[in-house]
């Protein structure tokens, strides 16, 4: 049987990849982003009438729920939504401000919650629905220069976990995706933002965020493309991962912190344990 998906940032990189994906496999697509334009200029070559294009800003919280109410109406449905809109504040915490890292949330993460909130009343009432939201090697490793964007990250971590325990009951299925370094516009000069104001303290001492990262912009190793059909695989699991690892990139990264996080759980357990109190 066919399903509906309804992806958010759409228009390039691995949401582009998984509408790709998702249509060959013979399902139908509601893609969604904040520029209709380059939706229909990013999917021109797969144009169909199993695809939707709908504008979709997901920090606007009433716009999401518009946006999946015309996914029902048009489609009677929808099985899967996949999280993929956001963008990269890359910088120094210090450097950062609150405005600027409030405006990282509102999309990375209120807009992941601003979607689910609004497919889970019809998820719920068809008994069935999986939702992936897009995190990344920043939401499980701790990665200098990327405070708020990790943040953003480890709080959709956070959401999608507890959520995934609340909505299990109704057969709705939460997936975390852990991508590493792959080739989408996250680091494209119109999509990456830098800190607003310099300390002196921190370019005396280190090379700049811009330096740092800029060179990898267009040289990642995963390709979305095949992440998209890799999620494709995934929704078609009967029993699918609550975490998943994208590339051997974010493997590399990974393991060695969740060990590492294991042995410091370890190394003062009798200390822990000091802290339960008698009855």
């Amino acid at each position: 049987m066919s399903k509906v998906w309804f992806i958010t940032g759409a228009g390039s990189g691995i949401g582009a990849g998984t509408v790709r994906a998702a249509l060959a496999a013979g399902d139908r697509v509601v893609a969604t982003g904040r520029n209709v334009e380059k939706l229909r200029n990013a999917l021109h070559s797969v144009a169909t009438d199993k695809l939707e294009i709908l504008q979709l800003d997901v920090a606007d919280e009433a716009q999401a729920f518009t946006a999946v109410n015309q996914a029902v109406h048009k489609f009677g449905r929808v099985d899967v939504v996949l999280n993929n809109a956001g963008y990269s504040l890359i910088g120094n915490f210090e450097e950062l401000t609150t405005q600027e890292i409030a405006q990282q949330f509102a999309t990375n993460f209120w807009g992941v919650s601003h979607v689910m909130r609004a497919a889970l009343p019809a998820m719920r009432k068809q008994r069935s629905g999986h939702i992936i939201n897009i995190s990344s090697v920043a939401g499980v490793v701790g990665m200098k220069h990327c405070g708020a964007y990790g943040a953003s990250k480890f709080a959709v971590e956070g959401l999608s976990l507890s959520v995934a325990e609340e909505v299990e009951k109704f057969g709705i299925k939460v997936t975390v995706v852990e991508p590493g370094f792959f080739r989408t516009d996250l680091l494209d000069a119109a999509n990456v933002k830098w800190p607003s104001h310099r300390i002196d303290d921190y370019a005396a001492v280190e090379v700049s965020a811009e330096e740092a990262l800029s060179a990898y912009a267009g040289k990642q190793p995963g390709d979305p493309d095949k992440l998209g059909q890799v999620l494709v695989q995934l929704v078609g699991m009967e029993t699918p991962p609550r975490l998943f690892v994208a590339g051997s990139d974010a493997i590399a990264m990974i393991a060695p912190a969740v060990q590492a996080r294991l042995k410091a759980v370890h190394a003062l357990e009798a200390l822990s344990t000091s802290t339960d109190g008698n009855f």
